[in-house]
């Protein structure tokens, strides 16, 4: 039957409804056991430490080269203009807007994302999570939730590192290695960053990109076929897609943030 044919275009429709209805109830039911995984928060600590700790290496590296570049090409840009002493500000709020929350969730989805859908997918074709509902035991609270709200909870954490980081690292090129003054560099970020307006979006940001991220992995591992080449198709798929959902997300949450 030729894919363009009705019925062919019919039953991948339905198919394709039928995995976003699927993907909703897991994400629903997560949602739900967030006092369960709570109760067991050593579950929750434990893979904090996995995916929050093991990505901060990368992070801070990244977060002090990305500072590098913002204050030496935003010296030169606002040089043109007689405004150098605005450094700061140009650098605090690329960072704590835009840069820091996307590109944290981008190096995340690299490193904590594969790590995730690569765990739940070698646990599923070792059968590990039909052992364990063998034993009664459901696998979605035990393994999915905790891994859950631990990438919600470690990403706002990595993307506030990623900025701190990256300020510092426009603070050295801009006033230790060009030489502008000091003071024009902090009080400009201190006078026009604002707390809410610019970081608190800047954390509600981070916090839908773990959310994403840790969703689109888990979903992936899940879902995965149980073998090694359906393990490493997931772990592509998580990847592209929580990196395009990242990016999109980021242009929807920017229009109604900062549009007002």
């Amino acid at each position: 039957m030729s894919p363009l044919h009705p019925a062919s275009i019919g039953y991948a429709t339905r198919r394709k409804l039928g995995d976003i209805g699927h993907a909703a109830r897991l994400f629903v039911r997560l949602v739900r056991l967030f006092g369960a995984a709570m109760r067991r928060f050593g579950l929750v600590r434990d893979q904090i430490h996995f995916l929050g700790n093991y990505s901060l290496a990368i992070v801070a590296v990244s977060g002090l080269f990305v500072g590098f570049v913002l204050g030496l090409q935003g010296y030169y840009t606002l040089q043109r203009y007689g405004s150098s002493e605005a450094l700061g500000l140009l650098v605090a709020l690329s960072l704590v807007r835009e840069l820091g929350p996307v590109v944290t969730a981008l190096l995340f989805a690299g490193r904590a994302g594969t790590s995730l859908t690569a765990e739940i997918g070698l646990m599923k074709a070792g059968e590990q999570l039909s052992a364990m509902e063998m034993m009664a035991v459901d696998p979605v609270r035990r393994v999915l939730a905790p891994r859950f709200w631990a990438g919600v909870i470690a990403m706002p954490v990595l993307a506030a590192v990623f900025s701190a980081v990256g300020i510092v690292g426009g603070w050295v090129v801009g006033v230790v290695l060009i030489g502008v003054d000091p003071g024009a560099f902090w009080g400009q970020m201190q006078g026009g960053v604002d707390v809410w307006r610019d970081v608190g979006n800047g954390v509600i940001k981070s916090m839908v990109f773990g959310v994403t991220v840790t969703f689109v992995a888990l979903l992936e591992g899940f879902e995965a076929h149980p073998t090694p080449e359906g393990v490493s198709r997931a772990t592509t798929r998580t990847v592209v897609v929580a990196s395009l959902a990242v990016l999109g997300l980021d242009f929807i949450l920017t229009t109604l943030m900062f549009s007002i």
